[in-house]
């Protein structure tokens, strides 16, 4: 397997434009860009001055149960109300003391939030926290080990070795792809420094009142620190001294082999920003039409249920018999999608509509060719088939907000939404 060589770039943008109809400046956002051989593949943005809540830790109260959809609401903050699924929750972890399992209302439990709010759909909290590291997550959710499918099975068994000493009734552990790069001291460690946190949520949890934040989440910027690659991350270039400042200070504390890495950039005359072109790349990965090189092109449109991709030929001439040039553009557009569905962010359900070819081994062959390109995301991609419509699907696991939902504002006069550079 081919080597990928990364290059984490993380800078301040402000917003030139805070809404289709609003002229006044927000926050700056703190992007954080990733390439993969020179190649762009992820990007972020979040707003400096944030009320982050996703992965956050609090007491709540159980201010309704629903019993129809086998569901609470509860409420971790003054007028934040979160979805909490009986179905996913099997062990809540009271703060008042009850003998009973049984949710009620009035309860106060701990909770972690799992997925942000979803325009019109309210935040989903759990009672199974978990706590991630550079090789590990400790998860109350599940008491087993389990390891990253990315980890080739002749490491998985020296692996879980390690592990299995620290397993616990409380909790079990994931074996992240970093680990199979780790040595046996840097898993305990970090092990023995998640248990440790987990403890002190738990006694936190006992001796503060309702609606107290007990654990605050690191910002993006960090977290995209521990998650790359570890082996294959070169560097980490920024331009700003505060985000200088914290990402020394989190990675001598978390991760001392690679603070190393950490560059600062000092060039007035040249600003990061504008050395990787990050506006005009930001602006493309808005756009719903994509260039393919062949000439052909994309159009790629979230919807409230599903994306809808659409592949078309375009300025494509190629000079071959007409299949083949169907399948040649399909194949290209194969790499682009998985492409861009990591470097915009875009999970759920996809729904591709290809170029429709008439020989089952072009349809077969290009099956092959996107399962094989979404094994590359880091995010769990799946394809699950071509429909009798000859629509491909695709679902892909949401771990945070699309880009697109990340820079984009609501105008409170007309309602209007508009993009953030």
């Amino acid at each position: 397997m081919k080597i990928l060589h990364s290059k984490l770039v993380i800078t301040r943008m402000s917003d030139k434009y805070a809404s289709d109809s609003q002229e006044e400046k927000n926050p700056d956002n703190i992007i954080t860009a990733l390439y993969e051989d020179g190649d762009l593949v992820e990007l972020n943005c979040e707003k400096a001055e944030s009320d982050r809540i996703l992965n956050n830790i609090y007491i709540g109260k159980v201010k309704n149960i629903v019993s129809n959809i086998q569901a609470a609401f509860i409420e971790i903050a003054d007028g934040l109300m979160c979805y909490y699924s009986f179905e996913d929750n099997k062990s809540p972890i009271f703060v008042n003391h009850k003998n009973s399992q049984k949710l009620a209302i009035g309860d106060e439990l701990l909770v972690q939030v799992s997925k942000e709010n979803v325009k019109t759909k309210a935040p989903v909290v759990t009672s199974n926290l978990s706590f991630a590291g550079k090789y590990m997550v400790l998860t109350t959710g599940n008491c087993r080990i389990g390891i990253s499918g990315k980890i080739p099975e002749e490491q998985k068994k020296r692996l879980k070795s390690w592990v299995k000493p620290y397993a616990s009734e409380d909790y079990g552990f994931i074996v992240r792809t970093n680990a199979k790069d780790a040595q046996k001291e840097q898993i305990e460690k970090e092990i023995e420094a998640l248990i440790r946190r987990y403890n002190d949520v738990k006694s936190a949890g006992l001796h503060r009142t309702c609606f107290s934040l007990i654990y605050q989440a690191p910002p993006a910027y960090l977290t995209n620190l521990r998650d790359t690659y570890a082996r294959n991350l070169e560097s980490i270039i920024t331009d700003d001294g505060e985000l200088y400042g914290a990402m020394k200070a989190y990675l001598e504390l978390e991760q001392k082999e690679d603070a190393g890495k950490l560059m600062f950039y000092e060039d007035s005359l040249l600003p990061l920003q504008k050395l990787y072109s990050l506006e005009t790349r930001l602006k493309e990965a808005l756009r719903e039409q994509v260039w393919l090189k062949s000439g052909a092109y994309l159009i790629i449109q979230p919807t409230e249920a599903f994306v809808v991709i659409d592949v078309n030929t375009g300025k494509f001439t190629g000079k071959k018999k007409l299949q083949d040039t169907f399948l040649k553009i399909n194949l290209e557009a194969a790499k682009e999608i998985a492409k861009q569905l990591r470097l915009r962010n875009l999970s759920g359900i996809i729904v591709v509509d290809f170029i429709d070819m008439e020989r089952e081994e072009d349809r077969q062959s290009l099956m092959e060719s996107l399962d094989e390109c979404l094994k590359k995301d880091p995010v769990k991609a799946t394809l699950v088939g071509m429909s009798r419509l000859n629509l491909v699907e695709i679902t892909r696991k949401k771990v945070r907000k699309p880009l697109k939902e990340q820079m984009v504002v609501q105008c409170p006069v007309c309602g209007g939404r508009g993009y953030l550079y």
